[in-house]
């Protein structure tokens, strides 16, 4: 009797769900979507996007893969009733699918619309199919219908997200006044993405929404504060501890680092920092052993808050074009004197670190909990050991810090980019409620 009943439990936990198409296995594996996941990092970090164009390709992929997962279930909502504008698909009431194979096919096919290197993906989808020989070919050609769909239907919500329009803007200009940003050596490279606030936010009302406490006024006399926060850096920079530099190095993120020998430039491409915190994603799914739609629904929530938060301080970074502390030191400290890590090419104030790392990290504590211990071997991949964390604030907290032990961010970039970053995971955690019982979040007050 016991095992007849197991076996009808069993029946109905792949058959009941909510849209009235059937699922057909088990949908809990969660292993397809990591690897998916992973292969789109190295296809991000080969094609050489910038970070904030790498978190909208973050953005649209894994919207995709939840709203592929969200009706093999009831717990978590679709975002076309969290997401104004957001499209609406169905599977096919009492149509077999497996929802895991859906997630994953959505997911890359929406990828491939964002990158350059189609043929990178595609490589790796071919290996993920092999993983679903065995589904019978009705349950194979629904799902990979289900995943088109959704992939199509992601498609055309971002084509209205004003990236286009960025394109055609013309070339920024730099502002050449006293104090303003200018780019740093070796590449003296062109601004990146100064017209981000125009992008269209997912959970913000507007780009400025979070806009952090006003920059330090520039000043270059000895007893004013922005002179005492620009020697800070540079003390910093001349005494670092081995501990500081590993710090620096582990969260430099540089997905374009360009190498000078004489005559000879050429780039390394390093990961993101979304991509970093994606990687963080993964490993807290796999220690928790989350289903597939627990860790889509991490790494959604997760991918908002890089896209929004990059939104949010993009907004400020070219409203107050600070000057970077490179620049600034070699003016007015000592004209020898090099940062430990190669200066980006944007304006130093916020920190993009302190505000995205610190939205991730309200993102996915939300999911995990305050205390969530783990070991992060993202960066193992680029000869970096790995490093160990209390919590994901703890992890947000060192990577905000990096910055100014890498000596490109002055002080108060970094602490209130860290406050910024808590006002946009705040406020992507109280708009986009995926479950009936979310717990809503205070605000951090500017």
């Amino acid at each position: 009797m016991r095992s007849k009943i197991f076996f009808i439990l069993i029946f109905i936990s792949f058959t009941a769900v909510k849209s009235g198409a059937q699922a057909v296995t088990d949908i809990a594996n969660a292993d397809l979507l990591h690897r998916a996941q992973k292969a789109l990092t190295r296809v991000i970090v080969h094609d050489i996007f910038s970070p904030p164009v790498a978190s909208r390709i973050y953005l649209y992929a894994n919207a995709a893969a939840y709203e592929a997962a969200v009706p093999s279930q009831t717990k978590y909502k679709s975002l076309q009733h969290l997401v104004p504008f957001f499209p609406g698909t169905n599977p096919g009431k009492g149509q077999k699918v497996n929802y895991n194979l859906s997630a994953v096919y959505a997911f890359m096919k929406t990828a491939q619309q964002f990158v350059f290197s189609e043929h990178m993906l595609q490589d790796s989808l071919n290996f993920i199919l092999k993983s679903y020989k065995k589904l019978s070919p009705d349950v194979y050609k629904n799902s990979i219908r289900f995943g088109q769909m959704i992939a199509d239907s992601i498609g055309r919500w971002a084509a209205k997200d004003n990236y286009k329009e960025t394109r055609k803007i013309n070339r920024y200009r730099l502002i050449k006044d006293e104090g303003n940003w200018l780019p740093t050596p070796p590449g003296y490279m062109a601004a990146v993405e100064p017209y981000w606030n125009k992008m269209r936010t997912v959970a913000l009302d507007s780009a400025g929404e979070c806009k952090p406490h006003s920059a330090t006024p520039f000043n270059k006399i000895k007893e004013s504060d922005f002179y005492r926060q620009a020697l800070e850096v540079y003390n910093i920079g001349v005494k670092l501890s081995p501990e500081e530099k590993s710090i620096a190095l582990f969260w430099d993120c540089n997905p374009f680092f360009l190498n000078t020998q004489g005559h000879l430039n050429f780039a390394t491409k390093k990961l993101s920092p979304g991509g970093h915190w994606m990687s963080i994603v993964s490993i807290a799914a796999k220690k928790k052993n989350c289903d597939l739609v627990t860790s889509a629904a991490a790494y959604l929530l997760t991918s908002i808050a890089l896209y929004d938060g990059f939104i949010s301080c993009w907004d400020e970074k070219y409203r107050s074009n600070v000057i970077r502390p490179e620049s600034y030191i070699n003016s007015y400290i000592d004209e020898s004197w090099r940062p430990l890590l190669q200066t980006p090419p944007f304006p130093e104030y916020p920190s993009g670190h302190s505000v995205i790392s610190t939205a991730a990290a309200v993102a996915l504590t939300h999911f995990f909990g305050t205390d969530f211990e783990f070991d992060d071997a993202t960066e193992t991949d680029y000869g970096l050991p790995i490093r160990s964390f209390k919590s994901f604030m703890d992890a947000a907290n060192e990577a905000a810090i990096s910055r100014l032990y890498g000596g490109i961010h002055y002080r108060a970039a970094v602490e209130n980019g860290q406050l910024q970053g808590q006002m946009v995971g705040k406020k992507i955690l109280n708009k986009i409620q995926l479950t009936d019982n979310w717990k809503a979040h205070d605000v951090v007050e500017r």
